[in-house]
């Protein structure tokens, strides 16, 4: 037991005090986050939206992500990061509470895509925080904090949300906006002097190991590829967040404090098992490598749920997306990171945040539609088949857009 202690606690030495304050910021702008996970049912148990209009809603989510992703890198690379982290977190506050008011599709649909417009934009810029403030030899396990900030915040949101969602949703949206707003003025109290000094500080070239691309990520026919199937990843994961919940109630009869339970399960066990994972993974395998296999896992979280549906195997399906997630979503960042200089970092975080946002674009639309005349377990069998083709894709692209992590 003292082994796997100290084991997990070296997990997190050598990290910078900036990358701890860029996760500690993400700790609390994701503590609110309980909008966004019960917002589709909110759209059809609350404002009595049919499936389809609950759709749209979230589409317009992944629209919104979409030009966020491309904005906010395109915004980090011409101003720096400091300002877009701000005004993102601080621009998002009123938007939530203006959204509890709205009752219909067209309302709800243009400040959805607002608010995620806002919020994309804080996502290129904080990956290029943490590639500035990380030394080289933890980038991953940098990625890995902030993530497991955004992971321990997500398990306390849905869980609290699901409470509150039986109160009412109202508070949903109050406390996401509080929550917005505190993150807001801990980045500026404490990243505001080192930006100054960042500004004063002479620029030192950049060491490359020449596997960097230094123009456009947009023409970058290799990272391209690998942020395709990044989008189909996403589109089968990030059915978390939209779809799951909704299997959950309708099709399984759970209740808002158990849908909280086991999305707020996913977020515990990330939080639990990233950072000592990630290192061992980081040590053992080639990137690539480690991605193939959080997508195989994905694969098994899905492959269960045809087999049963009972609560006992949801938390076990659960328990293989949240191993998938912490696989993939750092060693990718990690690769758009290595593959992107100072110069135009944002711009490849905007890239992948962009396919991201994509499948927050396509995959409701395409998910909700077919659920709608079909059923779930038909869903399921079409996240397999695009399952098989990400994992052979990830395969693939490794050998024509390798990567190195220092040690």
């Amino acid at each position: 037991m003292n082994k796997l202690f100290q084991s997990y606690k070296s997990s997190f030495q050598g990290l910078s005090s900036e990358s701890w304050m860029l996760s500690l910021v993400m700790l609390l702008n994701r503590v609110g986050g309980m909008v966004i996970p019960f917002l589709t049912v909110y759209l059809i148990t609350e404002l009595n939206f049919e499936t389809d209009e609950a759709g749209i809603v979230m589409s317009c989510f992944g629209i919104g992500g979409l030009l966020g992703s491309i904005v906010g890198g395109w915004l980090t690379d011409k101003i720096g990061s400091f300002y877009i982290q701000f005004l993102s977190l601080l621009l998002a506050s009123p938007i939530f509470i203006v959204l509890s008011t709205l009752e219909t599709v067209l309302e709800m649909s243009l400040f959805v895509l607002l608010l995620s417009f806002i919020n994309e934009c804080f996502r290129p810029a904080n990956s290029a925080s943490i590639a500035l403030y990380a030394k080289k030899e933890n980038l991953t396990r940098s990625f890995s904090l902030n993530r497991l900030a955004v992971n321990l915040g997500f398990s306390f949101g849905p869980a609290l949300g699901g409470f509150l969602a039986a109160i009412s949703y109202a508070w949903l949206f109050y406390g996401n906006s509080i929550a917005s707003l505190i993150a807001a003025f801990v980045f500026f109290w404490y990243f505001f002097k080192r930006e100054k000094r960042n500004k004063k500080r002479v620029i030192e070239p950049e060491e490359l190991t020449g596997l960097e691309n230094t123009s456009s990520p947009y023409r970058d026919k290799w990272f391209i590829f690998f942020s395709l199937f990044c989008f189909l990843y996403a589109c089968v994961f990030f059915q978390l967040f939209t779809i799951m919940p909704m299997f959950y109630e309708d099709s399984l009869g759970f209740n808002n404090v158990t849908i909280g339970l086991l999305l707020a399960f996913n977020g515990f066990f990330v939080f639990a098992t990233e950072m000592p994972m990630v290192q061992f993974a980081d040590r053992k395998f080639n990137v690539y490598i480690n991605i193939v296999l959080g997508a195989v896992l994905l694969f098994i979280a899905f492959a269960w749920l045809l087999v049963d549906d009972s609560l006992f195997s949801c938390f076990m399906s659960m328990m293989f997306l949240s191993l998938s997630e912490l696989l993939v979503l750092p060693f990718i960042a990690t690769v758009a990171a290595k593959r992107s200089t100072e110069k135009n970092r944002g711009s490849y975080m905007g890239l992948q945040g962009l396919s991201i946002s994509m499948a927050f674009v396509v995959m409701p639309i395409l998910a909700t539609r077919l659920v709608q005349e079909y059923s779930f377990s038909y869903l399921w069998w079409a996240n397999i088949i695009v399952l098989i083709i990400v994992i052979f894709g990830f395969y693939f692209i490794k050998s024509k857009m390798p990567v190195t992590i220092e040690t």
